[in-house]
């Protein structure tokens, strides 16, 4: 996903809302969630949201996201940020984050979602370490529901 950030994506520091990034973020990695299943998906976590650089006025994002691991119904999606100044050619990763994913089926219930099959070295590092991150979702999830 590619976009031109315009003032009234910005704050009064003429940088981009984080909230507005967000959402841009969330349909990418819904995107790469829904082509890599082949089915609805809903919004499950995001985390490891980490704000990198500033987004200005004037500059493009592109938006880049893959699924880098599954578990039975869940797919964890990597999405990052690249910003650009048109006129220097200057590029930056500004966000990275991950988002997770469920594959529902026709009655809006979980569903069994096709493995990965990592390609680059990052898709390999990402799946690799995922599991670790599952365990850490599934553990904050388990904490806040003990906390009500």
């Amino acid at each position: 996903m590619t976009q031109l950030i315009f003032p009234s994506d910005t704050n009064h520091h003429d940088t981009m809302f984080g909230g507005k990034l967000m959402e841009y973020m969330d349909k990418a990695a819904a995107i790469a969630a829904m082509r890599h299943a082949r089915m609805r998906v809903v919004t499950a976590s995001t985390d490891s949201l980490d704000f990198l650089a500033p987004i200005r006025v004037g500059e493009v994002i592109e938006i880049e996201a893959f699924v880098t691991w599954t578990s039975r119904s869940s797919m964890e999606i990597y999405v990052s940020v690249t910003s650009e100044n048109l006129y220097t050619g200057s590029r930056t990763v500004t966000v990275t984050a991950f988002f997770t994913f469920v594959g529902l089926d026709e009655h809006g219930k979980p569903a069994p979602v096709p493995g990965v099959q990592p390609e680059s070295e990052l898709e390999r590092s990402l799946y690799i370490s995922a599991p670790g991150r599952h365990q850490l979702r599934k553990k904050r999830k388990q904490d806040r529901i003990l906390d009500r």
